[in-house]
């Protein structure tokens, strides 16, 4: 795992790179929150390919749970992926209302990411 800093009107973000999973529990969620936490950043990119698939099922919990955590220690997330690719309405709704609080973001591209 690679984590890439890029900076932003004052805020720092961090870029997580990998090729493999990164989240495939609450407790991965967890524990990626707090060491970036520490490291001083104060919003994570994190791309689709690094979240297990049962995290886009939202009768799994799962993406509740992790995406609390966040909320709760006030770290923005922002998934980076394409999730036109989902057929669950109930999952398009969560990512239209997540975006909408602007903490919780899915986007296409890093660029819109980044944003």
């Amino acid at each position: 795992m690679e984590i890439k800093s890029h900076k932003f009107h004052d805020i720092n973000i961090a870029e997580i790179i990998s090729d493999e999973l990164i989240i495939k529990s609450e407790q991965d969620g967890l524990d990626l929150l707090g060491n970036l936490y520490y490291q001083g950043f104060d919003k994570i990119i994190l791309y689709e390919k690094n979240i297990i698939s049962e995290f886009f099922d939202l009768r799994t919990g799962l993406a509740g749970e992790i995406l609390q955590k966040f909320s709760n220690y006030r770290m923005s997330l922002t998934i980076v992926g394409n999730f036109e690719k989902y057929q669950s309405k109930s999952l398009k709704q969560f990512i239209l209302e997540s975006n909408k609080t602007q903490h919780i973001n899915f986007v296409e591209n890093l660029d819109n990411a980044l944003k």
